[in-house]
């Protein structure tokens, strides 16, 4: 059994990150992603459930929402598997932020910054280039078509989990400390050598610590573990079933078509068809055993009417 939790569980990474008692670390963990000019001194937790302008608009629920000394906003979000328009929902979260900002009478349109920073343990798709592909940190801002930044007040930072392969002895920067600690703290069977004349991350490591935790939070912990380790091998299982599905169809489709394109358009289709049926009946058993649509939502990548369509 392991000694640590697993942070790439909801219950794992609001309990490092997202605790008041905590501050100083989620802190440390942003101070050593943002440019040195936009450090934090100290920060406020925000009510983590957005409301939409409309009753019949959609609301947002982040991971962990915060706003620093100066106003600015940070939604840090954790992502444990690919979804659909996955850019689009980060960009629609920061609106929430964005808007929440107007004032009622004279205003001048002077906003406070928002960053908007994703924790992945998978890896994109797609890459606007060659040279990005092994990156562990994606910065995107508003630029020109010169490719000059506009707009320096909204910044979505992506951490590629899968892409941070560095071992404790190459271990450079304080961020390179922290994709460390985060990618293996559950495999610690101690606290590493290079952490331990350091005060946060001792303190990280000991709130992770299982057998000091009490039995309600145990519990919290273990189904959230459950339901994380039970999406990915569903998944897994979804992909090599719709692959399979995927080929049958694609050989019939391009025999009928005489054309290669409709093989690779019957595979695709048969991955979608089979992923999304596999996602389906995960979401209809975590309803069932409790779980709020927001968290179902999360977990399958599947909207809330889709969700609703099959019960």
């Amino acid at each position: 059994m392991a000694k640590y939790i697993d942070i790439f569980t909801d219950y794992g990474f609001k309990k490092i990150f997202g605790e008041e008692a905590n501050k100083n670390i989620l802190i440390d963990f942003l101070n050593s992603i943002l440019p040195e000019n936009a450090h934090i001194k100290d920060l406020t937790f925000k009510n983590t459930e957005q409301l939409p302008v409309s009753i019949d608009d959609r609301k947002a629920v982040y991971d962990i929402y915060c706003e620093n000394d100066k106003g600015e906003k940070f939604i840090v979000e954790l992502q444990k598997a690919k979804q659909n328009y996955f850019f689009d929902r980060t960009i629609y979260y920061s609106t929430f932020p964005i808007s929440s900002q107007a004032l009622k009478g004279n205003w001048n349109y002077n906003l406070k910054a928002v960053y908007c920073i994703g924790l992945l343990d998978f890896k994109f798709n797609d890459y606007p280039s060659e040279n990005d592909k092994n990156e562990v940190v994606h910065v995107h801002t508003l630029k020109n078509q010169y490719n000059e930044q506009v707009y320096k007040k909204l910044t979505y930072i992506y951490l590629e989990m899968p892409n941070f392969t560095k071992s404790e002895n190459e271990l450079v920067t304080r961020l390179d400390k922290w994709l460390y600690f985060i990618k293996n703290l559950e495999d610690f069977q101690s606290i590493p050598e290079i952490f331990k004349n350091e005060v946060v991350f001792v303190e990280a490591i000991e709130k992770a610590e299982l057998s000091k935790m009490n039995e309600s939070d145990q519990r919290n912990y273990f189904v959230g573990l459950k339901a994380y380790r039970d999406y990915y091998a569903s998944f897994e299982t979804a992909q090599n079933d719709g692959l399979e599905e995927g080929l049958k169809k694609g050989m019939e489709i391009g025999i009928k078509e005489g054309k290669e394109i409709g093989i690779k358009e019957g595979i695709t289709e048969g991955i979608k068809e089979g992923i999304k049926e596999e996602k389906m009946a995960i979401a209809k058993k975590a309803l069932k055993k409790g779980m709020d649509m927001e968290d179902v939502m999360e977990l399958t990548g599947l909207t809330e009417k889709e969700i609703k369509n099959i019960l």
